[in-house]
């Protein structure tokens, strides 16, 4: 497989084609004002580890003034820092050093539906139906006698109808509303022009402070169908990768207001981009977003969804880079992220030959969860990841190999997922526990300045195990997970075929996934049994120790091979 037009080098080329980003989870990255939950200083005192591990830029998950409901995402104001996290100040000095350690910084934005005590959302409300002020959000009369049906059967992500009925200033019930997520989180018209209007200047505020670009949520799903249809399928479940085309994702109206942001972003210098949430299957419709005109970046969510298991890695790796290379836009690869269970059990549990977990639930039986296992496999797949043609997507605690926090107690659950599917989804709570930082116990394992918090009295409690994978001990275990991730990109970053550019797959069995990236560089990674590696070859990282010539089940490998 290789790129049909051979790229500029990577200095000549925009520095998003090759980036290694990680993202920050801001409540439970670093907390530096001692409330047992992250903020914007805790980001600042952190950059010389984010700096020293070796990633090009920075993601930062929604930082604004929010009533929490969602974590942020439920954006009461999109111009502003949230104050439990910080000050609009500390956010721009945030941006000023993460430039100055060289490394770009990405912000969150949240286009398809505010919080409901959002400004407009609030003058909606005491507004009549039919209103500019109800225009800027999908308000609808309901169905029946008195309209007291919803307008349609969609169902919200989090569990439940998403539709949402209100009263009037009279105190009578009236319209409905769209919510397809929490019912605190209304959806805009991206009908209305205020409303794109609005999202314009926001764009530009941040882009004004120095941000270097934009994470966009759900950005498949700003446009709905006309007429907003019923869903005509088995399950009218709002899933953000629905086995069939819904009304509500992935409609074609999202690629005007692309096309529009692409040009603000252009206006302005240093390369700034967009990287789209796009749940969007094929592949093929993942590529429209990607075009000369639109976005820079969309993350590639196969390897959220596929088991350990060559045949269907090899398929999904096949199938992103065949889409993206009609566009020529490069692929971004993730493995973990904030909505998923962590690579170290979903690798584990995740056992089902041939099938894709698209619901991405919290499967698997925890009995039988074997963390050795599945810690060796997110090491393996952490090089399968880098080792792949264009950029990559790293997730903090990743590269601690942290696995799912199971231990939460029902009471402490925060993820509105847990209270809308009525107690039977435990949401996703168990990969946004804070970070271990330091061994011992003081601080939340180092994750607060406050010595006296405790691991359970973190905004999410930590498991009594964390403190084994504290930042402070794989410092100094050349063999830590740590040391592997800040080993590889350091290599990444030298090697001038990595990142951007060709590959081509080798034949190494129907157990091993093996490809070159030049000439005299490779990867291989083995799901079966040992199996010799190329005569003469040097090894540059292992996911797992290697002796002599073997590389061993559910290991990795970078290769120098010998040209001879």
């Amino acid at each position: 497989m290789t790129d049909p037009k051979p790229l500029p080098s990577r200095s000549e080329r925009p520095w998003w084609r090759d980036a290694v980003t990680y993202q920050i989870y801001i409540r439970s990255f670093a907390d530096a004002n001692g409330d047992g939950k992250g903020d914007v200083n805790g980001i600042r005192t952190r950059l010389p580890y984010l700096k020293q591990l070796g990633v090009d830029a920075l993601w930062i998950t929604p930082w604004y003034p929010s009533p929490q409901i969602d974590h942020g995402y439920d954006v009461a104001d999109y111009m502003d820092i949230e104050p439990e996290y910080g000050t609009l100040e500390q956010a721009e000095l945030l941006i000023k050093e993460t430039h100055e350690h060289g490394m770009k910084l990405l912000v969150d934005i949240v286009p398809n539906h505010s919080s409901d005590k959002h400004v407009w959302f609030q003058e909606a409300l005491k507004s009549q139906p039919g209103s500019p002020a109800r225009d800027r959000y999908m308000f609808r009369d309901g169905k029946g006698k008195d309209g007291e049906l919803p307008p349609n059967n969609w169902q919200a992500v989090f569990g439940g109808p998403a539709w949402e009925r209100v009263r009037g200033i009279d105190g009578k019930l009236e319209q409905w509303y769209l919510h397809l997520f929490a019912v605190e989180q209304p959806d805009f018209n991206w009908e209305n022009s205020e409303v794109r209007t609005y999202f314009e200047k926001v764009l530009m505020f941040w882009l004004d402070r120095g941000v270097d670009g934009f994470r966009i949520d759900v950005a498949h799903g700003m446009v709905k169908m006309a007429g907003l249809p019923d869903v005509v399928a088995p399950d009218p479940k709002a899933e953000m990768l629905a086995p069939e085309n819904r009304p509500f994702w992935d409609q074609d109206g999202v690629h005007e207001i692309y096309r529009q942001w692409r040009k603000i972003l252009d206006s302005y210098p240093g390369d700034r981009m967009a990287v789209a949430e796009a749940w969007v299957s094929p592949a093929s419709r993942i590529a429209r977003y990607l075009r000369h005109d639109e976005l820079a970046n969309s993350f590639n969510f196969d390897f959220l969804s596929a088991p350990w298991e060559p045949v269907m890695l090899k398929k999904m790796i096949d199938r992103s880079m065949q889409a993206l290379q009609e566009v020529g836009a490069p692929s971004s690869w993730v493995f973990n992220n904030h909505d998923v269970v962590r690579s170290v059990d979903r690798f584990d549990l995740d056992l089902t030959p041939g099938k894709a977990n698209t619901t991405l639930e919290r499967q698997g039986d925890p009995a039988k969860f074997n963390i050795a296992r599945g810690t060796r496999r997110a090491r393996a797949g952490a090089l399968l990841m880098l080792a792949l043609p264009g950029g990559a997507y790293v997730y903090q605690g990743e590269e601690l190999a942290l696995p799912e926090a199971r231990e939460i107690p029902e009471d402490r659950l925060t993820d509105p997922r847990w209270s809308l599917s009525k107690h039977t989804d435990r949401g996703r709570d168990g990969c946004r526990v804070p970070l271990p930082w330091r061994s011992e116990s003081e601080g939340a394992f180092g994750f607060s300045t406050n010595s006296a918090l405790t691991p359970t009295e973190a905004w999410l409690p930590q498991s009594s195990t964390w403190g084994s994978f504290a930042v402070n001990l794989q410092d100094k275990d050349p063999d830590s997970t740590l040391n592997l991730y800040r080993n590889a990109l350091a290599i990444r970053r030298s090697e001038p075929e990595l990142g951007d550019g060709q590959m081509t797959w080798l034949n190494a069995g129907s157990l091993v996934l093996a490809f070159t990236r030049s000439d005299d560089f490779a990867c291989y990674v083995n799901f079966g049994p040992a199996i010799d590696l190329p005569a003469g070859s040097e090894i540059l990282v292992s996911s797992s120790p290697i002796e002599g010539n073997s590389l061993p089940s559910d290991t990795a490998v970078w290769l120098r091979l010998n040209k001879k």
